[in-house]
């Protein structure tokens, strides 16, 4: 718990350090070694670890990063990869439900680059072009990693039923109630921050939250399949890139769609 507490005070800190007062562009570079870790990490999940395809994975999933940003530049074009990617994961959340074991080489990789790619997009859209990017952006990462923390402390105290036992079986209801009522907290300051309408800002979020928790068990769910109990394990205390980003893979697509449709982004 003590290095779980003490990594995750590092990586707050460095995150808002980055965010709030260096360049657009390392942010930018930032996210983007988030996500080729990520990707580095996925690549387990497709069955071979010759580190060919593993790189070429990797290679593939920033192409189509850099190529999709550079051709849905305009808003209309981000509104859709958005719109797509939340598609994307409401049908993952009926996989989760219906067949979880159900994993396959090709279907692990284009799950990888169906979360991977439309993150980056979305995150380094908001710090290089939206009005107060830079705070958009760290609150999407600060409402999933509430919604994870929230989980997690809420789940070791109370947790007894079973969320998802054919996935995780270490998460539970009482894990998930906990986590979102975190990030309600959050989403209501967030509210009063950006000067939001309460009645609609909050079920996005939650909405958003709950989708971070949809996120957290798809990577399971392909950790599983793999044999695997952590995707690494780069942070003491927390496994690897992906044990920390996938809740923010979730989350984010939905919460853009909400805040293009109220106005907030470019």
């Amino acid at each position: 718990m003590g290095k779980r507490i003490i990594t995750a005070l590092i990586m707050g800190s460095v995150l808002i350090a980055v965010l709030l007062l260096a360049p657009a562009a390392v942010a930018r570079a930032l996210f983007a070694l988030f996500i080729a870790a990520g990707a580095w990490e996925w690549s387990l999940f497709l069955g071979t670890d010759q580190r060919a395809v593993r790189l070429g994975f990797v290679l593939a999933v920033a192409l189509l990063a850099v190529g999709l940003q550079v051709l849905l530049a305009s808003r209309a074009g981000f509104a859709l990869l958005m719109q797509l990617s939340a598609l994307c994961w409401a049908l993952a959340f009926f996989w989760l439900l219906i067949a979880p074991e159900r994993v396959s080489g090709w279907s692990a990789a284009l799950g990888g680059v169906v979360a991977l790619v439309p993150t980056w997009v979305a995150l380094t859209r908001m710090v290089e072009l939206w009005p107060r990017g830079a705070q958009w952006a760290l609150f999407v990462l600060v409402l999933a990693y509430s919604a994870d923390t929230g989980a997690f402390f809420a789940g070791r105290a109370f947790g007894r039923v079973k969320l998802a036992p054919r996935v995780s079986p270490g998460k539970t209801w009482e894990g998930a109630i906990g986590g979102m009522a975190l990030a309600a907290v959050v989403a209501a300051l967030g509210a009063r921050w950006f000067a939001l309408p309460m009645p609609i800002f909050l079920p996005l979020c939650l909405l958003g939250a709950a989708f971070s928790i949809v996120g957290d068990l798809t990577e399971s769910m392909f950790k599983r399949a793999a044999g695997l109990k952590d995707s690494g394990r780069l942070f003491p205390g927390h496994g690897g890139v992906l044990d920390r980003i996938d809740s923010v893979l979730g989350a984010t697509p939905i919460l853009c769609v909400g805040l293009l449709w109220l106005g907030v982004g470019a």
